[in-house]
């Protein structure tokens, strides 16, 4: 089965499409056709389009919405132009899979697009109201170009974290709130914890019940997760991605009434303040320079600049308090699993994040970490009691795999 994996944002379109079925997944042996992104849609859009054993490609379109992003994404893989042999015309994407970001409590597992989850998706909007629109007009653009008939799931970022028990995702609010209108911790970026717990346990041959980690999903997003017996116990991110870690461009946690301060001493509204925590701060915000943490530590090689190295310190400062909560949290773990661009492809940071880790039994081995970037591998010293691994996330095999399952009726071993 051809499945088109689609990730649709405000001004932009992440595709792939992945040739998967149920034998290949049971053999690991799905193959990555194409993969890509659509990017300032609404003008002059940019599109980069990669091909296993091609070189990149990337030219410009005018493309006015996401449903001309679609369509000529479409016209684009059925062209000799493209250079998959696989896809010679529409009816060869046979279904397609979609990131959404909030399910709220509606939904715990991975859905097929029906009337009734569209619904469903429409009412978490308040729960997220800057992806969940977006996710619901990729959905919508494949219906009005494939046509109703092509089948559709629903891959939701929360559904993971769905087994967090009542004591760990309730906050402590007048509790009428939370029963009115389910104001609560959902966490995100659940896909790829999954998927990383789940090379984690392959890796080292155990079963779900067997998997008992932590795994820190950095990148321009950031978020942890305490899981134990395979299934997540705690996270950090809350309502909305905005809370825990210290991210790209958003602040993490913070003091609740600093909100209010902002707003007054600054003149600004919440939603203001809340464009503020969400846009402008975390390493930005605190670097003055940029939300690339590659960049900040290449400057902070060159240049040694303070705010750069601060806001390397207060990132990696903030990430190791974590490691540490979620190990209280789920009463201990066998290892902790780096994923995301940060937590791949940068050994400093991943050994800042785990100095003074050493009580909980983690001992870096200096060469493995170093060479382990890109890669998935054990970066633990030999011996180490608390084990660390570096594995490369892939949320969209996760997506494909899920819609195949879904379509057939299979559930969700992964």
């Amino acid at each position: 089965m051809h499945v088109l994996v689609l990730n649709a944002g405000s001004s932009s379109l992440k595709f792939q499409v992945i040739a998967t079925d149920l034998e290949r997944i049971r053999s690991d042996a799905d193959e990555r056709l194409c993969r890509g992104r659509i990017e300032r849609i609404g003008g002059e859009a940019i599109v980069t389009f990669e091909k296993p054993g091609a070189a990149r490609q990337k030219f410009t379109a005018p493309i006015r919405d996401i449903s001309a992003a679609l369509d000529y994404l479409l016209r684009w893989l059925v062209s000799d132009a493209s250079g998959i042999a696989q896809i010679r015309g529409t009816a060869d994407l046979h279904a397609a899979g979609h990131r959404v970001v909030h399910g709220g409590e509606l939904f715990h597992e991975s859905a097929v697009i029906t009337d009734e989850v569209l619904h469903g998706i429409e009412e978490c909007i308040d729960l997220a109201p800057l992806h969940n629109p977006h996710n619901l007009k990729g959905i919508m653009a494949v219906r009005e170009v494939l046509g109703p008939a092509t089948p559709q799931v629903a891959v939701f970022d929360t559904a993971f974290h769905s087994s967090i028990p009542e004591h760990a995702y309730l906050y402590a609010l007048p509790y009428h709130l939370y029963r009115r209108h389910r104001m609560r911790r959902y966490g995100f970026h659940g896909t790829s914890h999954r998927y990383v717990a789940y090379r984690y346990r392959a890796l080292r041959s155990l079963t779900r019940e067997q998997t008992h980690i932590v795994t820190l999903h950095l990148g321009n997003g950031c978020s942890a997760a305490a899981i134990r017996a395979g299934h997540p116990v705690d996270t950090s991110m809350g309502m909305t991605p905005l809370e825990g870690l210290v991210m790209g461009t958003r602040s993490g946690d913070l003091d609740p009434a600093i909100v209010g301060l902002i707003a007054a001493k600054e003149g600004m509204s919440a939603s203001e303040v809340e464009t503020l925590l969400n846009t402008q701060s975390g390493l930005l915000g605190i670097s003055g320079l940029t939300n690339d943490m590659q960049v900040l530590q290449a400057e902070l090689a060159e240049h040694e600049d303070r705010r750069v190295r601060l806001a390397i310190d207060v990132f990696c400062h903030r990430a190791r308090k974590y490691v540490g909560a979620m190990l209280a949290s789920m009463g201990g773990a066998d290892a902790v699993v780096f994923t995301g661009g940060i937590g791949e492809n940068a050994p400093a940071i991943r050994a800042q994040i785990c100095a003074g880790l050493e009580w909980a039994g983690l001992k870096l081995d200096e060469a493995r970490n170093r060479e382990t970037a890109g890669r998935e591998g054990v970066i633990s010293a030999d011996g180490s009691r608390l084990a660390a691994y570096a594995i490369p996330t892939d949320e969209e095999l996760l997506i494909a795999r899920d819609t195949v399952r879904c379509i057939l009726g299979e559930p969700h071993p992964s």
